[in-house]
């Protein structure tokens, strides 16, 4: 399955107390909650180019799968991480104790991070 697209965030779960949890400011976290941010997935084999764009905030992430690549996480913080594909509609990586999943079904992306006991859960449809 290949997840090139470009994704609108639909709706999200514990996304206050998760950003609390891994330390973005309240401010910051009171402007990025109500946007509705856009993720453009390009996947060319095992290589990926991910940039998601919340308002003004853009990250762009390259890695290829099973291969330690540096990605830049929400808090702006570079860090380096293997993503591994599960099954044929499942990327996973963990970094800092967080888990991530992200699973592709048809034109909906579900995007998992667990850190401890909570659970954050971003909902978004191709566009």
């Amino acid at each position: 399955m290949n997840f090139s697209g470009k994704y609108q965030l639909q709706s999200q779960e514990n996304f206050e107390a998760f950003m609390k949890a891994i330390g973005l400011p309240d401010e910051l976290i009171q402007k990025g909650k109500d946007i509705k941010g856009v993720t453009e997935v390009v996947q060319n084999g095992d290589h990926f180019k991910v940039v998601v764009t919340t308002g003004a905030k853009v990250i762009t992430n390259e890695f290829t799968l099973g291969v330690e690549s540096e990605l830049e996480t929400m808090t702006g913080e570079k860090v380096k991480a293997v993503v591994q594909k599960e099954g044929e509609n499942k990327l996973v990586t963990s970094f800092k104790g967080i888990k991530s999943v992200t699973e592709l079904n048809g034109d909906t992306a579900t995007h998992t991070m667990t850190l401890g006991n909570i659970v954050f859960k971003r909902i978004s449809k191709r566009i």
